[in-house]
This record gives structure tokens, sequence and C-alpha cells, in this order.
């Protein structure tokens, strides 16, 4: 009966967390009037596993095309990045959809493709006067320390001379400041504000002041010159950095409030980007990949005025949570049958339960997301694994009165043939959780910029084996060498974390409490005979 009632109340709560996590919520009103289209928009002509980077990849015409027919909808202008390859068919069947372009020029170390660029766009100026309107010579050159002051100064007053149409250079909006004499090459100033991408991330709510005030402080380093934000924009999903929280809601939030300033203050303002561009993960995470306006399969993500959700998926999110504690009440029944009842083991396994179904879910949803590279694709299936089956060999652990044991009961032969594999099975299950937890921390403290915080996949198997560690154990509590260094790597990982994200960042603060668990569950564990 009291299982029951258990049950019934933890399912019940995971549909209502989610339905609450899933419900619309409201945006500001539309900037925009009847009929009234935003400004330019960044674009880059590639679709699902499309990327740069691939020298025999072919983009049809119609695949640019329907892009173009989609965008003119609801813009009048897009920014491009390069005259190259298929880059260089965008500005004329840009032109058919009625679009002014902002044409890039790519320039790198690369001299040779450095001239290639540079004569690509003069004759798309030359063939195309009515649709490119400006001419970006170069995109960020100085951030990558690809080019010199000097060197930059030099393409872009050819460019000048020889294309008649205004030039700009486009730069993070620190780098201007380092160059000032960049200014007197170009009819205008363009520069990026990603608020995300700073030094000092900055929250979404605050993202509008942060956008106002530097363009101030660009203006009155350059009072004579027009002032152009070429990048603005914030990502729709991703780790958290510092305060800075990508989601649907707080992207929606943030691009209302810069479409309605640049057209109440008179700015000039291009978002980043139209669509978003899976390949960019390989270079910066989860985030590079879900910065567009419309998703990869080229649906709008939001419309200006209209409640949002961020979890829109949360009926999915529910199930499989919910589908998870079933599974895992039915396994510490299972483990009661072989033991006496006991209302506390049957509370504890409710716990573990409501642990595992609020977050299976939400870890199982954002298994393809957030992992692009095959390794972390397949320690992302491991840890989804042990989110369930971990909790399930606790649950039933519990219920028996069985103890979580070291590592050597893992590795010790007499233990597999004592014909109970409970405790080899969960020990192996244990050392499972470990391993990955250490992976995931060290990651995060020797490459921290672009990992996520895999929080949902790994609150389960944690939460479930501390649970076990501290409940009554029998005999002495000998932590071996392997168990003590664990401990103190994930310790250490967890300070780390903490001191380097900042505790503004709720999602490594949520990550390094589990690291700290995951270390006091190692140091209780109970060591193998002998």
């Amino acid at each position: 009966m009291l299982r029951s009632i258990l049950a019934l109340a933890v399912l019940g709560a995971i549909a209502g967390c989610w339905y609450w996590l899933g419900r619309p919520l409201p945006l500001p009103p539309s900037p925009l009037g009847q009929g009234e289209k935003r400004g330019c928009v960044s674009y880059t002509p590639f679709h699902g596993d499309q990327t740069p980077f691939a020298e025999d990849q072919i983009i049809p015409d119609r695949q640019i095309a329907e892009d173009m027919e989609r965008l003119s909808r609801t813009t009048s202008c897009i920014r491009t990045y390069s005259a190259a390859k298929e880059h260089g068919r965008v500005a004329p069947i840009a032109g058919e959809h009625g679009l002014k372009v902002l044409q890039g020029i790519w320039l790198s170390r690369d001299r040779s493709n450095n001239r290639d660029e540079i004569e690509l766009a003069l004759a798309l100026a030359k063939n195309h006067p009515d649709v490119i309107e400006a001419l970006i010579v170069g995109n960020e050159t100085l951030l990558r320390g690809e080019l010199s002051i000097p060197q930059l100064k030099k393409y872009i007053g050819e460019v000048r001379q020889r294309s008649g149409k205004p030039v700009t250079y486009a730069d993070v909006w620190e780098f201007w400041l380092e160059a000032p004499q960049l200014v007197d090459a170009v009819d205008f100033v363009t520069i990026h504000i990603l608020p995300y991408w700073e030094d000092d991330p900055v929250a979404a709510d605050d993202v509008l002041a942060h956008v106002r005030d530097v363009r101030q402080r660009i203006t009155e380093a350059f009072p004579h010159k027009e002032i152009f934000i070429g990048e603005v924009g914030w990502p729709s999903a991703g780790r958290m950095r510092g305060q800075a929280l990508p989601s649907p809601v707080n992207q929606a939030r943030v691009l209302t409030g810069i479409v309605a300033a640049a057209k109440k203050e008179a700015w000039r303002a291009n978002l980043i980007e139209a669509f978003d561009q899976p390949w960019k993960r390989r270079l910066e995470g989860t985030v590079g990949g879900h910065w567009g306006l419309y998703d990869s399969t080229r649906h709008l993500k939001f419309q200006f005025g209209r409640p949002l959700s961020d979890h829109p998926d949360w009926a999915i999110k529910a199930a499989l949570g919910m589908g998870a504690a079933l599974l895992i009440f039915i396994a510490g029944w299972l483990g009661e049958r072989k033991s006496a009842s006991n209302w506390r083991r049957t509370l504890v396994v409710a716990g573990i339960a409501l642990a595992a179904g609020l977050t299976f879910g939400w870890a199982a949803l954002t298994l393809t997301k957030e992992n692009f590279f095959l390794g972390d694709q397949l320690r992302a299936v491991i840890m989804l694994c042990l989110a369930l089956v971990v909790p399930m060999a606790v649950s039933f652990a519990v219920t028996r009165g069985d103890q979580l044991s070291g590592f050597a009961n893992a590795l010790t032969a007499s233990a597999w043939r004592r014909g109970d594999w409970t405790t080899p099975v969960l020990t192996l299950l244990f050392v499972a959780t470990v391993v990955t937890s250490l992976q995931v921390a060290l990651g995060l403290v020797f490459d921290p910029r672009y990992k996520d915080f895999p929080v949902a996949s790994l609150t389960s198997p944690v939460v479930a084996l501390f649970v076990l560690a501290f409940m009554r154990v029998h005999g002495s509590l000998r932590p071996g060498p392997a168990e003590i260094a664990a401990a103190l790597l994930l310790f250490g990982s967890s300070a780390f974390i903490i001191v380097n994200e900042g505790i503004a960042n709720w999602q490594a603060a949520w990550l390094a409490m589990l690291l700290i668990v995951m270390a006091l569950t190692t140091l209780r564990a109970k060591a193998a005979p002998g």
C-alpha cells in the first residue's frame, strides 16, 4: 500500500514539475509593425552535417534559394562572410528574392587565398551593384592574430579604391579600440557585441544595457564614423558562462530587445545568425551550433511577442522520467521479495526514483544535442545507461539491505563465484560512475571553455550511490588507495570548477556539488575483505 502511494506521488511530482517547466512564458511585445521586416542577419549556407571544411562538398543553388525565400519573408538584408565557393553564389540568389547583401571577404594568413577572395568579391560587387550594399573586408582577423594592422589596412584600402562601394572591417569591439588607425581606412566601423562570449559574461537580462554601453563607448572613441553592430545575438542552447544562460526564451527576449532598441534609437544592427549551424559545435561546443533564428531543420524558433517555452518537449521528458521511476520501484520491489518489508527502505527507493525521474528524460533528449564528437557521444550513451541502471541496482540493493563495496569487489574473482552477483555488479556500476565523473571533471579542468555540464545524466546515479553509501554500515570503513585518489581528484576538480566558473553559474555549481557528493560516496565504500 505504502509503495503504491509513494509511486503515485513520485509520478505526479515528475509530471507536475515538467508541466511547470514547460509552460509557455510571456515575451515582450513585438517591436515590428504589421508587415515590417527586421534588418540584417548573418547567413552561411550549410545544412545538417554540411561543413565549410569539406573540400568536395557541393551545395546546390536550390538549397540556397530555399533559404533566401524563407528569409525574405521577415528580413531585408543578409551578411555573408566569404566570396569563395558556395558563398559566392549567395548574393545573386539573394538579389532574386529582393534581399540586400553585406558581402564578406574572408582574410587569413594565406595571401593567395586573400587575393582570390578579394577578386571574387570585387567581381560580385561589379556584377550585382544593386544587391551588394557594402563590402566587409576581413572578419575578426585581428582577434585571430592572422594579419597585422598595416597588412589589414592595405587590403581595406585596395578594396575601397577598386570597388566604389562602402567598405568596413568587422571585429570584436575591443579590437577597434586597440587599432584606431584602421578607422580612416573604412567608411563605417563594424563592431561585434556578443555578451555571452565576453570575458565577463553578461546575463540575458542585462544584455541590452551592455550593448548600449559598448555602442556609446565606440561612438565616443570614433565620433566621425557611423557605428554598425555587425554581430549581436544570443544562443538558444548550450552551457552557461557565468550568469549567461543559453535558452530559447532568453534568446527571444534578447533579440526582441535588440530589434526594439535598434528601431527606436536608429541603430544599424545585424543579428547572428539566420540558421543554426551544427558544424560550429566542432569549434565552440554545443552553444556554437545554436545561435540561429531558425533551427537546423529551418523552423523558426520563436515569433516576436508570442509566448514561448524553454521545454516544448516537456511531455516526452516527463513520460521518460515516469517510466524510469516505475522501473526503479519495480527493482526495489524485486529486492524486497528476498528480505523483510521495511518502510524506511521504501521511502529511500521513492527518493531515488524521484531524482532519476526528474532528470532521466532531460538527459535522454539532450543526448544528441550536447555531443558532437564520437568520444563524447559514446560517453553520453554510457552515462545515460548509468542514469537508469545504477538507480535500479541501488534500489534492489537497498531493499535487500546490501552495502556499497569498494572498487576491489568488482575485480575480485571470489566475489563473482559466490553465486550472488548483486555486490560485484553494483560495485562495477559504482566504478563506472566514478570513472565517468572523473572524465567529466577533468575535462572541465583542462579544457573548460566549451565543455557542457552533464548534470542531467550524472544526477541520478550519484544520488543513488550516495544514499546507499550513507545507509547503515556493518563493519569498518577502510577506503583503499584507489578510492582515496579518486575522491581527492573529485574534490579538487569541484573546487576548480567553482572558482573558474563563478557561483552565479548554477550549472557549474550543480555539477561541482555532484562531484563532491561522489567523492564523499567513494570514501564511504566498504573495503573488500583482506
